[in-house]
């Protein structure tokens, strides 16, 4: 029989249950920080107080002393007493640099966790084993991951990834034929379509809610090399006709990720690329326990992504982590590839992969 935990022990994992709730409340303070423009009007400003703030934003200076206060306790921005805030140099990059710092993260925070009829039916998939498709998560899905993603599309993939793959770039300046598959509200193709007009850029991705938006975006962009269309990887033509093929985050969405990449075998040619970038994640629950957002991304993976891959009948289900370099060079090795690297761009949450037929 186990013995009986002493009072301390009781006590220490209630505060861990409840920093968890604590996590989920302060998340909802970012997401408005963000939303309201808040740290924006912090950054750089120097010390100020709920009033001065208010002045800044024409917003309600007791609420935002109650915001204050919250982002000082849990210890984002900083306080001595509790009447006067700053935003530390460190928390601009991460909280209000959206448009020039890869560490952007404030936009990955839209308010709560899922909406409560989600959940009703995420519970539901616990018995059903049916999972939730991101379209059943609603529009606001694919403004989130739009928001979460674009940092990274701006300032990552057009000047530093794409030149390290052999000879795209060169063939993107010259003129080529781009799939990017899974490609959400199309902020990666954006990126591409505005620094190499001479390539067309074609998206696809099975979300209502996330074509229409990207559609609604690529006019605002006045980007007419932009093409998108609404299906699953599958329904990809089937000649070798792609210069260079996209999938971000995506493939371990996919309820048939085997099928779509024997798809993208077919539809690329025989000196095309395929660029893969993928969460970071091993095997290994040891190694993957060194993450210090586990719990986050187990969790994200029930909300979205496993709940994605198994929204078909059979659907794989590999999740968030699912699909660690060893089973992803398995994977591309069966659907035909032949040249499979795995690169590495000090991404401390995503792997990037050059694969070649």
């Amino acid at each position: 029989m186990p013995s009986e935990p002493t009072a301390d022990q009781v006590a220490l994992f209630a505060l861990k249950v409840w920093e968890y709730k604590q996590g989920e409340s302060v998340s909802l303070m970012v997401h408005l920080g963000d939303r309201l423009g808040l740290y924006k009007a912090m950054a750089g400003a120097g010390p100020l107080t709920a009033g001065s703030l208010a002045d800044k934003t024409g917003l309600h200076p007791r609420w935002l002393l109650e915001w204050l206060r919250s982002q000082a306790a849990a210890g984002l921005i900083r306080s001595d007493d509790g009447e006067v805030f700053e935003m530390p140099p460190e928390a601009v990059p991460v909280l209000s640099d959206e448009g020039g710092s890869l560490w952007f993260a404030a936009g990955a925070f839209a308010g709560a966790a899922v909406p409560p009829g989600v959940v009703d039916r995420l519970a539901d998939a616990f018995r059903t084993g049916k999972g939730l498709s991101y379209d059943d998560l609603g529009p606001s899905a694919a403004h989130h991951v739009e928001r979460m993603l674009g940092p990274w599309s701006r300032l990552a993939l057009v000047p530093v990834i794409l030149p390290a793959l052999e000879g795209v770039t060169d063939r993107l300046s010259a003129g080529a034929r781009v799939a990017d598959i899974g490609c959400g509200a199309g902020v990666a193709l954006r990126a591409m379509a505005e620094v190499f007009p001479n390539s067309t850029f074609e998206g696809f991705d099975p979300s209502t809610h996330a074509i229409a938006r990207a559609r609604e975006r690529a006019r605002e962009a006045n980007l007419p090399n932009i093409r998108l269309h609404e299906v699953g990887t599958e329904q990809l033509p089937g000649d070798p006709s792609y210069d260079l093929v996209l999938t971000f985050d995506c493939l371990h969405d996919m309820p048939r990720p085997a099928e779509a990449m024997a798809a993208i075998r077919r539809a690329i040619k025989p000196d095309g690329t395929w660029l893969i970038k993928e969460i970071r994640s091993s095997s290994r629950w040891s190694e993957n326990l060194r993450n210090p957002l586990l719990a986050m991304m187990y969790s994200t993976s029930v909300t979205t992504c496993m709940s994605s891959a198994m929204s078909e009948p059979g659907g794989a289900g590999l999740g968030t982590l699912g699909l660690d370099p060893e089973l992803l060079e398995r994977m591309c090795t069966q659907a035909g590839f032949t040249r499979f690297a795995q690169r590495d761009f000090e991404d401390p949450a995503n792997l990037y992969y050059e694969v070649r037929p």
